[in-house]
């Protein structure tokens, strides 16, 4: 007999973990793969691959409007945070980060301080998951902080840091910004331009393009005691030596040119599509809560908390919906997010939300489906919960 959790998803709803890839995008990887030069021969099948990269490069660039000068890629975010934190951290000054950043950034701050006790600052958060600026403030009126590492947009709750203001405040303080931008890229205009952070990291599959594949921007004539991750061929003007993966890059770019055509008209849809799904769900079922709700949030993000209902047996309960229980790559761990735990949530709670994330190619009808099979199962883990209280107590 076929397990059901074997057919196909009724409803793709974990962007923040990967999109599905963008048709452009996918059209860009194997239109390279059939290039056989390697991007930094001089022969005309080297200089075919280096102009691919260089589009992408361009694509990107005016993505986030700075210069293509400024884009530097590397195999994803994870890489881009280790070399953007790495290169900006200077011996005796302070790390300050936030406790609901990702792991690629909370570990890598640690690792950067665990030889320079009180070298690193964790910010609480507020409850409604923004960053406590006055904490924030205290932080940089000391006057040894060499960097600020903020996130653009949270991976679980959508919440998004106004990184106008904490720019402002870390230069006037002498230190460094980077923002790990990975959900924001794709999902809501971030403008180099005006938004003057010196580092931000990004993830092309993220946004509709290939997975392994991602940039790290360096605004040029930032001070930076450089220190590559790679070290060797001395590609991407020696920041990440290697051969450049072309088709992975190409399909970047594509993705880049994509969100650039369709953004203004996909932020409104799927804004209007996450608050049908929440409001479907929490009309539905009783003891819901949404967290970040208080605080602006990207359009397509919806953690719900289901007191009651521990997140994996509402996800067993729905097994062609895809969503998730925190962030992929904290898939599996053995204690809950630590993300919501910052924001005051208990353990209890933490361990029954459920992230939903709605992305590019999201649909009416997936919402309508999901939003159906999420409230049975929720009613359904409930009542199972119910029946085993009720029989252990006899």
């Amino acid at each position: 007999m076929r397990d059901e959790s074997d057919g196909p998803v009724s409803a793709y709803l974990d962007y923040n973990a990967t999109a599905p890839i963008r048709p452009e995008a996918l059209a860009a990887v194997v239109d390279a793969l059939q290039v056989v030069g390697n991007a930094s021969s001089v022969h005309h099948p080297g200089r075919d691959a280096a102009y691919r990269v260089e589009v992408a490069r361009r694509h990107l660039a005016d993505l986030l409007n700075c210069s293509p000068g400024e884009i530097i890629f590397t195999s994803g975010a994870t890489e881009a945070n280790n070399l953007a934190l790495r290169a900006a951290h200077r011996r005796g000054a302070r790390i300050v980060t936030g406790s609901a950043e990702h792991p690629a950034v909370l570990e890598t701050s640690r690792d950067l301080a665990q030889n320079e006790p009180g070298s690193l600052t964790v910010l609480p958060m507020r409850a409604d998951g923004l960053v406590e600026t006055v904490a924030l403030e205290e932080e940089l009126g000391r006057g040894d902080v060499g960097l600020v590492s903020l996130m653009a947009a949270n991976n679980e709750t959508g919440v998004l840091t106004d990184l106008t203001p904490v720019v402002k405040a870390a230069h006037a303080a002498g230190a460094l910004v980077h923002t790990d931008a990975t959900q924001m890229i794709g999902r809501l205009t971030l403008d180099l331009s005006e938004v003057d952070v010196d580092l931000l990291s990004l993830s092309a599959h993220k946004f509709g393009g290939p997975q392994g594949v991602g940039a790290l921007f360096v605004r040029r004539g930032t001070p930076l005691p450089f220190r590559p991750l790679i070290t060797g061929g001395g590609q991407e003007k020696g920041w990440r030596a290697g051969t450049l993966n072309v088709p992975g890059i190409a399909g970047a770019g594509a993705a880049a040119a994509a969100v650039s055509r369709d953004l203004a008209d996909d932020v409104a849809r799927v804004t209007q599509l996450r608050d049908q799904l929440e409001h479907m769900v929490t009309t539905a079922v009783d003891g819901c809560r949404i967290n970040g709700q208080q605080a602006p949030r990207l359009p397509g993000v919806a953690s719900i908390t289901f007191a009651g209902a521990p997140a994996d047996a509402v996800m067993a309960a729905m097994p062609r919906i895809a969503a998730s229980d925190g962030s992929a790559c904290a898939s599996g761990a053995p204690t809950p997010s630590h993300v919501l735990l910052a924001m005051g949530l208990s353990r209890e709670e933490a361990e029954c939300t459920v992230r939903f994330s709605l992305g590019y190619a999201t649909t009416a009808d997936e919402i309508a489906v999901a939003a159906e099979a999420v409230v049975r199962a929720v009613h359904q883990v409930r009542a199972a919960m119910a029946a085993t209280a009720g029989a252990a107590a006899h």
